[in-house]
């Protein structure tokens, strides 16, 4: 089967897998014990102080992106990118929100924002790897998708489409980085933001035992968002670097 991108037909079956995956289980509601975080203690009258104020890292990267994108308009999918660091914006605010008192009725509004980050990526990688004629198409679909999926788990109590999506992100950015190049030579921004994000989940999942190991100084979900806004800053600065370059 001569001429067969066999990358672009893995990208676009991607979702379609990924759903009948998990759909092949049962719904699957919030873990009631995900609300539960290693580090609770307040300061300065903020209540669980180290995971709400760890979130203005995602504030400072959200606004030096959109500020860049707004000012100096990058080459490349500027729609998607500009999604991207808004999400992070909505990030900060959300998360915010959601860990000075933790549940699921504040958890929606820390969801919808990474749905909105998670959408930009995506569309961003498609976009400039992909299928460049349809980046304004995939990122109105991406950001449908993602934000549906949070609606319908808040609604439903059921996490499948939003663990879906979440997949079809991660695994799309590993097809695109292995099977496709872009214009700008700028992969390994992407690999590095990808392993740090992978190591900022990593943590989420160890919060108690690093809270423990560093003798109770901070907890795996504060050090989630700092990593999680250090592979967002080192995206901010692909695009600052691509911008500079094309100016010269």
């Amino acid at each position: 089967m001569a001429g067969i991108s066999w990358g672009r037909v893995l990208l676009w079956a991607l979702p379609l897998v990924a759903l009948a995956v998990l759909f092949a289980f049962g719904p699957m509601p919030q873990p009631p014990d995900y609300h539960q975080f290693a580090d609770r203690r307040a300061a300065l009258g903020i209540p669980h102080f180290a995971n709400v104020v760890s979130n203005l890292a995602f504030l400072l990267v959200g606004g030096l992106g959109l500020h860049h994108c707004i000012r100096y308009r990058p080459s490349g999918a500027l729609g998607a990118w500009t999604v991207f660091f808004a999400g992070f914006v909505a990030v900060a605010f959300g998360s915010g929100y959601y860990h000075s008192n933790p549940g699921n009725g504040t958890l929606v509004w820390d969801r919808l924002g990474m749905g909105i980050g998670l959408a930009g990526i995506y569309a961003a990688l498609m976009t400039e790897y992909v299928a460049a004629r349809l980046g304004k198409y995939l990122l109105a679909v991406a950001l449908a998708g993602a934000l549906g999926s949070v609606l319908y788990w808040s609604f439903a109590d059921d996490l499948r489409f939003y663990l879906a999506v979440q997949g079809i992100v991660f695994l799309s950015a590993l097809v695109i980085l292995a099977c496709f190049e872009n214009a700008y030579g700028q992969k390994r921004f992407f690999l590095w933001a990808l392993v740090i994000y992978a190591l900022a989940i990593a943590c989420e999942q160890l919060d108690i035992p690093i809270f423990t190991l560093t003798g109770g100084v901070i907890g795996g979900h504060a050090v989630k968002h700092l990593l999680a806004a250090l592979a967002a800053y080192l995206l901010y600065d692909m695009l600052r670097r691509r911008s500079m370059t094309l100016r010269r």
